[in-house]
């Protein structure tokens, strides 16, 4: 049986080879923001996609807080979280990697035949495939598949077997048709256009909001999510999700919600919400917004 010694000897190990390292609490959860940090309070990390001046000595903001500083992992600040952590994990863009994270056994069966191997690691449901580089993450870019890397965490299952090989242009592309394949939320009234990898102005040409406006109230609803690490991740989905909706029924469209979709949904996964249930959240959210007016 794992215990709390093995974990942190484990992230010791990582640190030491330069990879980002947190531990998770039961659930596989990062572990609950400290006082000081809740609601944006202390202004984000800056690696975060609300990027502040958060200086907490504490594991806080979920995959942000991943360090391969040995003193931050040894210090009494991490010492409680350590006493409660129920597995470790690690942040794959800061160790210039990317997880594919095959969740069934037909995802791993469609991995072996179209995508060149890579360094495998068992999971309880399915494998990680790990590859050298970083991108975008993405969740559900096909059935039972998620990419995580950048402002993402991957839960540490060993080493694995197998040489890594550099990320092949397979792997990115699964992130663009991914998006390309979802269908975009019925919205009312609230006009949209194709999904794009964030947000832009390229997305919202008939959007009457300015780029620092719509960014702004996108970054700060990020934000919202991201700080629900306990609970209510969902139902916080939700509501940014109608109040930005709102912000644009009066627009003559489009303006780019399936890329605010998009963040929102995978603000809302890195801090354990099933990827389905917040795209619903997203979804029911615009909708609401859309009937409202």
């Amino acid at each position: 049986m794992t215990t709390q010694d093995d974990l942190l000897a484990d992230a010791l190990t990582l640190a030491r080879a330069g990879v980002p390292v947190l531990m998770l609490r039961e659930g596989k959860l990062p572990v609950g923001n400290c006082p000081a940090c809740r609601d944006s309070a202390c202004g984000d990390r800056p690696n975060m996609k609300a990027a502040g001046p958060c200086a907490c000595p504490h594991p806080c903001h979920a995959w942000a807080a991943a360090t391969a500083d040995l003193d931050v992992l040894l210090s009494p600040a991490w010492a409680a979280a350590w006493r409660e952590a129920a597995a470790l994990a690690y942040h794959p863009g800061g160790a210039g990697l990317t997880v594919l994270d095959l969740d069934t056994p037909a995802a791993v069966a469609w991995a072996c035949h179209s995508l060149p191997p890579t360094r495998t690691v068992p999971t309880t449901r399915g494998e990680h495939w790990v590859y050298l580089g970083a991108m975008r993450s993405a969740n559900a870019v096909r059935p039972g598949v998620d990419i995580k890397s950048h402002a993402a965490y991957a839960r540490w299952l060993g080493p694995g077997m197998g040489a890594m090989i550099p990320l092949p242009d397979a792997v990115r592309a699964l992130a663009d048709r991914g998006e390309e394949a979802t269908p975009p939320p019925h919205r009312g009234r609230v006009a949209s256009s194709s999904p794009a990898t964030g947000w832009s102005r390229s997305v919202a040409t008939g959007c009457r909001h300015t780029e620092r406006y719509v960014r702004t109230g996108l970054t700060r609803g990020v934000a919202k999510i991201l700080n629900h690490q306990e609970s209510g991740a969902g139902s916080q989905t939700f509501g940014v999700a109608r109040f930005l909706a709102a912000r644009h029924t009066g627009c003559p469209g489009p303006c780019g919600l399936d890329a605010i979709a998009r963040e929102l949904i995978d603000a809302a996964a890195a801090v354990g919400v099933p990827p389905d249930y917040a795209a619903r959240a997203v979804a029911n959210g615009f909708t609401t917004a859309g009937a409202a007016n």
